[in-house]
């Protein structure tokens, strides 16, 4: 589906910036709803207090109690890099700050489905604890929190995803998005939640001089940056400023080498530089790696690489998750094409196609139906649906939207106009799964699409590409480029800056198979010629007979051979008219 480009308004009156920032990032700045350079001040000092988190009191609490009287401690996390590294983080810091025996239960995805279930607490309670903490999960688990307590558990949730009408009647609840939390970032990821509630640990015992009592050394909290670094951008979580400052500090931490063997072994299978690692590489190497042993097999792989300390066992775990990851790959391919080939069936023109797309295939693998559902998505800019076969004749779907549409929100009206359709769901904005009957998925598809309907306009289905405007002739430059680099951390809600403009088209060619490698030069300026990268283009259109082309691209920093150079990374293109 073809993208209209959309210039970001700006005002540059509107900014209180010094003399000494450049217009350029002024100018990007304020596209992001930023007015001052204090946005990038990313020191740890500048991150919100964990005092305002409701119920982090009460957890500590807890948590205090089970330390000083060395009680067992049951993790129960989530299958998703989120999950992995909330859980690889709880174990490491309760262990650092003294804590007995701590372990880590992950739900088999295939086995038990996602939360802590009654189910799932008949597994926990083979490990003998008493204290059950979740991480990344537990806000919806209603049911499993009253049978954890039932069972005599005291049960700490701790969980970053939105809240049902009902909250689980745990011990005590740590979730920025629960009802009466004051904590002003509503954006944290699970492990950013799990970090805060144990910093706050870590301050009450060794105000009560627990450290000195037991013999051990006071943790350094960032010392555990790096995995809070990699669960928040693999989780997909809005960036703002509170998150951009945890972000920042990990990756600071990792190009520095200070960070995890699991880290730096999963850097090292994808031949990734550890001193040049940004947003992007944990984004689209790292994180899915490690969710694809959550997708194809038991996240716990995962867990132990991280969890490791000997670089040789977490070389080999690694490399077991870029198996993992490959072999994801191949059934996610498979996937997409038999989907295309459905949606082609039903011969719908572009203008006739739904407002939303349910698919269904009952030998789709059920850990990979989130990512097809992204990548169909991504093609018709329709919010997305793709559905598995589960067990007890249910199918379980993973939802992906687009903007303008809260996907869990849609899913609670459909749930509310017919509550005989649905039989659990929950999520995010951008991204939710469910459960139903199988019979019921023609009733729910039309339902669904009502709900749509309701909540997007017909505009709102064109896709849209924000750009920050064009850039002055003098502007592309590597000292341009490098500016922009030094203001990351870049990700959701935040994005990379993008420009756009008109190029004459020098020279073009497909390398790769399907990216089209191209030198073109400004229209104001012919004799700047500039190299250009655009990645899996459709290679039916490209490369062209056209001399002048309309480019969407960000500025970037090629490095080769230890020579650097400028580089256009093109994420749209079409001929000029």
């Amino acid at each position: 589906m073809n993208a209209i480009i959309r210039r970001r308004p700006v005002d540059l009156s509107s900014g209180r910036f010094t003399s000494s920032t450049p217009e350029i990032l002024q100018r990007v700045l304020l596209g992001r709803g930023v007015a001052s350079e204090d946005a990038l001040d990313h020191q740890l000092s500048r991150l919100h207090s964990p005092a305002s988190m409701r119920g982090v009191d009460a957890a500590v609490n807890l948590l205090v109690d089970a330390i000083r009287n060395q009680q067992k401690i049951l993790i129960v996390g989530d299958f998703d890099a989120d999950g992995a590294t909330s859980s690889t983080l709880s174990v490491l810091a309760l262990g650092a700050l003294g804590a007995g025996p701590v372990d880590f239960l992950v739900p088999n995805r295939f086995e038990f489905g996602y939360g802590l279930t009654p189910e799932i607490v008949e597994v926990a309670g083979e490990y003998n604890p008493a204290l059950l903490i979740t991480v990344d999960n537990g806000i919806s688990s209603i049911d499993g929190v009253a049978a954890a307590r039932a069972a005599g558990l005291k049960v700490i949730v701790t969980d970053h995803h939105l809240p049902g009408s009902e909250l689980p009647e745990a011990d005590a609840i740590v979730n920025p998005n629960q009802p009466d939390c004051d904590f002003p970032s509503k954006n944290l990821a699970g492990v950013g939640v799990i970090f805060y509630l144990l910093s706050r640990l870590k301050s009450v015992l060794q105000g009560q001089g627990w450290f000195e009592e037991a013999g051990i050394p006071v943790p350094n909290m960032a010392e555990y940056l790096d995995l809070v670094a990699l669960g928040t951008v693999a989780d997909l979580v809005p960036l703002d400023q509170n998150n951009r400052v945890l972000v920042h500090q990990g990756i600071a931490r990792i190009r520095a080498g200070r960070c995890r063997p699991g880290i730096q072994a999963l850097m090292d299978v994808a031949g990734r530089d550890r001193a040049r690692l940004s947003t992007t590489d944990i984004g689209f190497i790292l994180g899915p790696r490690i969710n694809a042993a959550g997708r194809l097999d038991d996240i716990g792989t995962g867990i132990r690489c991280l969890l490791t300390r000997d670089p040789e066992e977490a070389r080999e775990l690694a490399a077991e998750l870029d198996g993992l990851n490959r072999d994801r790959k191949a059934i996610e391919a498979g996937m997409q094409r038999e989907a295309m080939a459905a949606l082609e069936k039903l011969q719908l023109a572009e203008e006739s196609l739904p407002w939303s797309l349910c698919l269904y295939d009952g030998a789709w693998h059920q850990g990979v139906v989130g990512i097809l559902a992204s990548r169909i998505k991504e093609k018709f800019h329709r919010p997305v649906i793709a559905f598995a076969d589960g067990d007890n004749n249910l199918i379980k779907g993973s939802a992906r939207s687009i903007p303008g549409l809260h996907i869990r929100d849609a899913l609670s009206d459909v749930a509310a106009a017919h509550p005989e359709l649905i039989s659990k769901f929950g999520g995010h904005a951008m991204a939710a799964g469910l459960s139903l009957p199988a019979e019921k998925l023609p009733a729910f598809t039309d339902a669904f699409e009502s709900a749509v309907r309701k909540r997007l306009t017909e505009s709102q289905l064109q896709a849209v590409i924000d750009s920050d405007g064009e850039l002055a002739p003098e502007e592309f430059s590597m000292e341009t480029a490098a500016l922009l680099r030094a203001c990351a951390p870049w990700g959701q809600a935040f994005p990379e800056p993008t420009f756009d403009g008109e190029f004459l088209l020098l020279q073009q060619r497909i390398v790769g198979e399907k990216h089209l490698k191209m030198v073109v030069a400004p229209v104001a300026d012919p004799q700047r010629a500039l190299d250009a990268i655009a990645f899996n283009v459709d290679t039916e259109l490209w490369p062209a007979q056209v001399d002048r082309v309309r480019l969407a691209f960000k500025l970037d920093i090629n490095e080769f051979r230890g020579r650097q150079s400028l580089q256009l990374m093109v994420s749209h293109l079409l001929p000029s008219e």
